[in-house]
């Protein structure tokens, strides 16, 4: 049997199971009862506007897949041509997860508060599978897509190292630019819509009337809830998407590009789809491991299940690395060769979803300094905030440096790519632990809101809390995916352009380090800044209702919800295209205009900044965000004490930090780098490399 079949039914079998699973679920979900009359009300404004968002975000989102898919159909020669299909593919497999996930989010968050009425088990398992249906469908949806375009070029072109080199992967290359650029804009649209209704409901609601939170007094509450859909499912789901497809894809033009016999190069390239596959069912077996007894942490069913999932998933690496690799079939080459890079990258996530939860869980030593910090008000919530997220950027920085090295010692570049992708090997059980949360968020605002029982809200706020960790867990796991992905498409592009080294004393190389370096910290004012103004524009409506209709604050008149959700929905789409676009345009402009040599530059720089910058973003976003919780908790003084005031401050500054401008940056660096691999042909053929 030829590697090809192999590879084929491998991609073909992981995708069935994946999206069978994903339809069988789906069904289940919608099939568990929602008996409260108020729940279905008050639910179904939260899936009605995440619905209406989503969907006119995708109206926006139609003219600049059209123009992209044009430019690549007339800038490309020859078969390069095709890669605007390919292009549009992933743009539209993006698009569809997104969408499944989020009608399946919406609908579960209310079974998930119904079925606390039975019990934690209960609601732990209708959340979990309502975000297992977002994480098996991303999986599916990824190895489908790159499984067919490979099944056509393989087809039409050939399967020799030469036709794979230089044009079925090139033209492959465009699904993950597809899937990059739908992913930049859900990432910044969510998080643009999900702060804005965030920060005014906890400055007007919460500070300035004094209701808690979730009060469904509170007109912008319905919007919040739409945020944390549009968010934390659609957005981490596009923004984990695209470091899967881009990890698979920098792997295999990688593997095409090794030093190595033509045999040999073959097997390499193939072999990061059949980890993706294998990994596939690996994260379908852990899905199955997750079960919490009554009592139980949930946290603990979580963990065994993404934990039993990876040491599946080693196992099944080291039975394939032996199968292609062992028994000396390849001087200097070995089952080691491939095996120890992916662990290492297991491990690598891991450590950082580890060091993760020590910076920002509830009741650690670097949440409890800002938790001290906020007794003095909101200045020092803010320096200690911010200085506990400067000094966790060091520990993941080293990691993920030290997975380089070693990865690079064993096996060059096509190891550091084999090590992004066995972090997200898995990936199907880490995004549905991910998507998980804003559910069980969901849910617990929805029993609030409905006026359940004390101890169903008791239910949904364990749930909850699990679900903040995994939250930030997921966001540093995102971040870390970002890097390795970033790093090993900019090495495809330098093979692609035939850079075999980047001089730094070179003046353009060395101005393109500067300016890449900056483009972060532009990216993250656009974002920052539409989330101000976005944000001032909802303070002002939900201050306007309080204002004119005072029957709202006691009960006797039902808030305009709506009114909230489409300021949202309309700041979110005006402002997520121009940092879309820079991030996009970028690496065209300096590519044809300057010269590959600045590009080089320019993707160094934007990835060190980038990464950097949004571990300290996310980091402290998150602490400031857990240090309130604590105090709301009842230390420091509690709620409606000053300590909670300053906390609030630093939470809201916090908000757009965790959730807008810092997620949005692991997409920036991605993007810019599947742009340049993109055009790396065009680039090459413009100036004569």
């Amino acid at each position: 049997m030829s590697i090809f079949t192999i590879c084929l039914a491998a991609l073909a079998a992981g995708s069935l199971l994946a999206l069978g699973y994903a339809a069988l679920r789906s069904a289940w979900i919608f099939k568990q009862p929602v008996e409260n009359e108020e729940l279905k009300r008050i639910s179904g404004y939260v899936a009605d506007g995440a619905m209406a968002f989503l969907m006119r975000e995708y109206k926006v989102l139609i003219p600049f897949v059209v123009i992209a898919a044009v430019f690549l159909a007339v800038a490309n020669n020859g078969m390069l041509k095709f890669q605007a299909a390919s292009f549009t593919c992933g743009a539209l497999t993006s698009a569809l997860a997104g969408f499944i996930g989020m009608k399946v989010a919406t609908a579960a968050n209310s079974r998930t508060t119904q079925a606390a009425t039975k019990g934690i088990s209960h609601a732990l398992k209708v959340s979990f599978i309502g975000g297992s249906v977002m994480g098996m469908s991303v999986v599916g949806l990824a190895v489908l897509g790159i499984g067919m375009l490979l099944a056509i070029g393989i087809q039409f072109y050939g399967s020799g190292v030469t036709e794979l080199s230089t044009v079925v992967f090139p033209v492959i290359s465009g699904f993950s630019l597809g899937a990059s650029s739908i992913a930049l804009f859900a990432r910044v649209g969510g998080g643009i819509f999900t702060k804005a209704a965030d920060v005014g409901a906890d400055l007007v609601g919460k500070v300035e009337a004094g209701i808690p939170e979730d009060d469904p007094r509170n007109p912008a509450t319905i919007a919040d809830n739409v945020g944390d859909n549009v968010g934390d499912v659609a957005g981490m789901g596009a923004d984990l998407f695209e470091s899967y497809v881009g990890s698979i894809v920098g792997s295999m033009i990688l593997g095409i590009a090794f030093a190595g016999s033509d045999d040999l190069k073959i097997i390499l390239a193939l072999f990061p789809l059949i980890l993706a596959a294998v990994g596939i069912l690996a994260a379908f077996m852990g899905i199955f491991i997750v079960r919490v007894k009554e009592g139980q942490s949930p946290s603990l069913a979580l963990n065994k299940g993404t934990m039993g999932a990876a040491v599946l998933a080693a196992i099944f690496t080291f039975g394939l690395s032996y199968y292609f690799f062992g028994n000396g079939k390849f001087s200097g080459f070995n089952e080691y060769s491939v095996f120890v890079p992916a662990v290492m990258g297991m491990i690598a996530g891991t450590l950082i979803g580890i060091l993760t939860e020590y910076y920002t869980g509830t009741g650690t030593k670097p949440v409890m300094k800002i938790v001290k910090a906020c007794e003095t008000g909101p200045a020092t919530t803010l320096i200690t905030g911010m200085g506990v997220g400067m000094t966790s950027c060091f520990p993941p920085i080293i990691i993920i440096g030290a997975v380089m090295i070693a990865s690079n010692t064993m096996t060059g570049l096509y190891g550091v790519g084999i090590s992004a992708l066995g972090m997200l090997m898995t990936l199907g059980v880490q995004l549905a632990v991910d998507a998980y949360g804003p559910i069980a968020d969901n849910a617990g605002g929805l029993a609030e809101m409905s006026e359940f029982p004390h101890e169903v809200r008791e239910i949904t706020d364990k749930l909850d809390a699990v679900g903040n960790t995994t939250a930030a867990i997921g966001k540093g796991f995102a971040i870390g995916s970002a890097a390795l992905t970033a790093i090993i498409l900019f090495s495809a592009f330098t093979k692609s352009v035939g850079l075999e080294t980047i001089d730094l004393m070179n003046v353009y190389a060395l101005t393109g380090v500067l300016v890449g370096g900056c483009l972060p910290y532009l990216f993250s004012s656009m974002a920052m800044t539409a989330v101000g103004e976005a944000a001032f524009s909802m303070i002002e409506e939900v201050r306007r209702q309080f204002r004119e209709n005072p029957g709202i604050l006691k009960n006797e008149v039902e808030p305009d919800y709506k009114k909230c959700v489409d300021i949202s929905t309309s700041s979110s789409l005006k402002k997520m295209i121009a940092p879309g676009l820079l991030a996009a345009l970028t690496p065209i402009a300096i590519g044809f205009i300057v010269g590959v040599e600045m590009l080089a530059g320019t993707l160094i720089g934007v990835t060190v900044s980038g990464v950097v910058l949004a571990i300290f973003m996310a980091n402290s976003g998150g602490a400031w965000d857990n240090a309130k919780k604590m105090i709301e908790g009842g230390v420091a003084g509690g709620k409606g004490s000053d300590s909670h005031k300053a906390a609030v401050v630093g939470d809201t500054v916090g908000d757009p930090f965790k959730d807008t401008a810092g997620p949005s940056l692991n997409i920036l660096i991605k993007l810019m780098a599947v742009v340049s691999l993109v055009i790396a042909p065009m680039l090459k053929s413009f100036w004569g490399l």
